[in-house]
């Protein structure tokens, strides 16, 4: 089993979503445009309704500025 596919299984046992799930959101994330609010607001919304958790409007101004101003961490690893 390579990284990417521990990673997956990591990913998938915490936040009890499909690995297919997973890869459906990343490729769907690479073809949105980040900049636009509605794109944004769209991803959150999938992925709040995968998890069964509600994203309250506070926090999905937060997420957007974040994105928009491009300070999402890069090392993935912090997370795990």
């Amino acid at each position: 089993m390579d990284k990417q596919d521990k990673l997956l299984d990591k990913v998938s046992s915490k936040t009890h979503v499909s690995k297919s799930d997973i890869l459906s959101l990343a490729n769907d994330l690479q073809t949105k445009d980040l900049n636009n609010q509605d794109n944004i607001k769209d991803f959150v919304n999938k992925i709040s309704k995968l998890t069964n958790k509600q994203v309250r409007p506070e926090q999905m101004n937060k997420i957007i500025n974040i994105i928009q101003n491009n300070q999402v961490p890069t090392d993935i690893d912090k997370f795990m």
